[in-house]
C-alpha cells in the first residue's frame, strides 16, 4: 500500500464526484443543444397539475393545510424510528447479556411515544387538526313571487305523454297552438342602409 501510484479511498470518492458532476453538466449541455426552441404562449404558460391558471397567484389560502401536512410529516417520520428499535433491541443476544437491557429500551421507547402523544394532544387541543367546515345555507333570492305560487306548481298534477306515441304528432299540435297565441311585436326595428 506504500505505492504512490495507487489511489487512496478519498481519491476514489473524488473521482466518483468528478464523474458525476461531468455527467450532469454533459446532460444539461446536450439538452440545451438538442432541444427545440420554439416558444409559444402555451409552452411558456404556468403548468399546475394540468389546470389552466386563472387569476392572480397572490391568493390567500388557509394555513391549516400547511400545519396539518407538517404535523403529519412530524409524526410519520418519528414513528419510523419504532421499526429499527423493535428489530435491534428485540434481539435475544442483548437481553441475554444483561437482563436490564430489555426494560431499559422499553422505558426509553415509552418515553419517546409519550412525548409524541403529548405533542398530538397539544396540537389537537389547539385546534390545528380541525378541518374547515363549510357553512351550508340555502340560497335566498329576493323576489316578489308569493310562496303560494310555488306550492301550486309543486302540488298540481301534470299529464305525462306516452313515450310510444309519435313525437311529431304531439309537437305539431303544440306548434299550431303556439303560433296562434303568439303576441304581436310591440315595435318594429328600422335599420338604415349604410351610405
Amino acid at each position: 500500500m506504500d505505492d504512490p501510484a495507487q489511489l487512496s479511498e478519498y481519491g476514489k470518492i473524488l473521482i466518483i464526484l468528478l464523474i458525476g458532476a461531468l455527467l450532469v453538466c454533459a446532460t444539461i449541455f446536450l439538452a440545451r443543444l438538442i432541444s427545440p426552441k420554439k416558444n409559444n404562449p402555451i409552452k411558456s404558460g404556468t403548468y399546475e397539475c394540468g389546470e389552466d391558471p386563472v387569476g392572480s397567484s397572490w391568493v390567500q389560502f388557509n394555513p391549516r393545510f400547511y400545519v396539518i401536512a407538517l404535523v403529519f410529516l412530524l409524526f410519520d417520520v418519528e414513528l419510523i424510528f419504532i421499526f429499527p428499535w423493535a428489530t435491534v433491541f428485540g434481539q435475544s443476544e442483548y437481553i441475554a447479556a444483561d437482563g436490564r437491557w430489555g426494560w431499559f429500551t422499553l422505558i426509553e421507547m415509552a418515553m419517546f411515544i409519550g412525548i409524541l402523544i403529548l405533542g398530538l394532544v397539544f396540537v389537537w387541543k389547539k385546534g390545528d387538526l380541525e378541518w374547515v367546515k363549510p357553512n351550508v345555507s340555502l340560497p335566498k333570492v329576493p323576489v316578489n313571487i308569493p310562496q303560494s305560487a310555488y306550492s301550486t306548481l309543486n302540488n298540481s298534477t301534470y299529464q305525462v305523454r306516452d313515450y310510444r306515441e309519435p313525437a311529431n304528432a304531439a309537437m305539431e299540435n303544440t306548434v299550431v297552438q303556439e303560433v296562434a297565441a303568439a303576441p304581436k311585436i310591440a315595435f318594429k326595428p328600422r335599420f338604415k342602409k349604410p351610405e
